[in-house]
């Protein structure tokens, strides 16, 4: 894979869509469908969903693409792929709270290396340079080329006093039980794949998710974890989390600064 021109395309995607995106959101109002699993799908995501995967197909022909709007054609697993989740957060999005994501990762071998987040209504974007390390861009954001960017790194933690960032829609009592575990200084709830950006620039310590999870949803904010020094395990058994399994679907897992002593599942 040529690096250089993975991060401008992922780049320049993830901006565009965030374009398409905020010009929905900016709109009087917006249709909301749901699909087969129940979950809300806008126009926003189709759209965004649609230029991703044309540049992407454009761009890198040769490598297999699975994007949330067409998973269903694409059940087999795989191991080295690009995977995008063209609007994460669809709730946060629908009740216009801002915390929703264009996610672009590619997967080697199981693992993402690479990968953009965009936070078009944060006006915040994060990703992985040529060489695998993670930064946040500084706005505005031309399409053709970065702008000033600085290194993210997960925090050096604290385990008597750590910050938690949790989902904000979609909390439940047996992640506020294995929150309980810790010595919590600081509570943060957040929308999307911010989350795993959160970790990695130092805002927050940990983010465990007990909950259901797709490959898409995580792959992006993974890759620019793990490009500032972060981890994402399981939950059960604290093994790094894989990619490319048959059907997407994630168990349990929890994203931390490695400082962080785990407490285990019970």
């Amino acid at each position: 894979m040529d690096h250089d021109k993975l991060l401008a395309e992922m780049r320049r995607l993830a901006l565009e869509a965030g374009d398409v995106i905020m010009d929905i959101y900016d709109a009087d109002d917006f249709d909301v469908r749901a699909k087969s699993d129940d979950s809300p799908v806008t126009a926003a995501d189709e759209a965004a969903d649609a230029l991703i995967s044309a540049g992407l197909r454009a761009a890198f022909p040769d490598v297999a693409l699975v994007t949330e709007e067409q998973a269903a054609s694409h059940g087999q697993a795989v191991s080295t792929f690009l995977i995008v989740d063209p609007l994460d957060g669809t709730k946060e999005f629908i009740k216009r709270r801002g915390d929703f994501t264009v996610n672009i990762a590619y997967v080697e071998n199981g693992q993402p290396v690479r990968g953009v987040v965009y936070a078009p209504a944060k006006g915040r974007l994060f990703y992985t340079d040529a060489a695998g390390a993670s930064v946040e861009e500084e706005g505005p954001f031309a399409k053709d080329r970065p702008g000033t960017t600085r290194p993210i790194r997960v925090s050096a933690a604290d385990n008597g006093a750590l910050k938690v960032v949790a989902s904000k829609s979609h909390r439940d009592q047996a992640t506020d039980d294995y929150i309980g575990k810790y010595a919590v200084a600081d509570m943060v709830s957040a929308g999307s794949s911010l989350k795993f950006c959160l970790v990695a620039t130092g805002e927050a310590d940990l983010y465990p998710r007990l909950g259901r999870t797709m490959e898409w949803d995580t792959a992006a904010g993974h890759a620019v974890l793990g490009g500032a020094g972060g981890k994402v395990v399981r939950f059960d058994d604290h093994v790094t989390l894989g990619y490319g399994k048959s059907g997407f679907a994630n168990p349990f897992f929890i994203a931390y600064s490695p400082d962080v002593v785990l407490e285990l599942a019970r």
